[in-house]
């Protein structure tokens, strides 16, 4: 089954747990891929495919948020009509960075031969995740700009910085 399903009374997630695919799932609707995407939702996340949002479908949808957990869902002309008509994005780099940075802790506990409790490496994702998508959102007011922008602003001012710590500001 390529899709999902919907239930306007809500889906029953720990029940659906106990299936290995969402084609055995009962009483639910079925929807295709596209429909997921067009559905009306507070909050919509396309979490699997790049270049899913496009000049096709952007005036489909009908979501006030988008978190971008896939690499580029949104084509940049969807991006710039959905923006447009109010839409908040919150852009790939920000919203996919956690998984980066929680393979990076895994990596630094390897190499440290010891192992982090499950809720010191939640604190320390979620300190670390709160206080990007802050800062992102402050550039993002000061410059008047769009999170994927004020991202942006924030990754070149990172860049600069450390090659003016190492006395090659280009």
């Amino acid at each position: 089954m390529t899709g999902g399903i919907t239930n306007p009374k809500g889906i029953d997630i720990t029940a659906i747990f106990s299936h290995s695919t969402l084609a055995t799932v009962e009483n639910e609707e079925r929807v295709n891929a596209g429909e997921v995407l067009e559905m009306k939702c507070n909050v919509l996340i396309p979490a699997a495919l790049g270049g899913v949002i496009t000049d096709s479908n952007c005036g489909k949808i009908n979501a006030d948020f988008i978190i971008e957990g896939a690499n580029q869902p949104l084509t940049i002309s969807a991006d710039l009509e959905l923006r447009g008509q109010g839409v908040i994005i919150v852009p790939d780099i920000l919203a996919n960075s956690g998984g980066v940075m929680g393979s990076y802790f895994e990596w630094t506990q390897n190499i440290q031969e010891f192992s982090w409790p499950i809720e010191k490496f939640r604190r320390e994702l979620d300190e670390r995740m709160e206080k990007s998508f802050a800062n992102v959102h402050k550039v993002s007011k000061k410059y008047s700009v769009d999170l994927r922008t004020a991202a942006f602003i924030v990754s070149v001012e990172r860049v600069a910085h450390a090659f003016e710590l190492r006395g090659s500001l280009v």
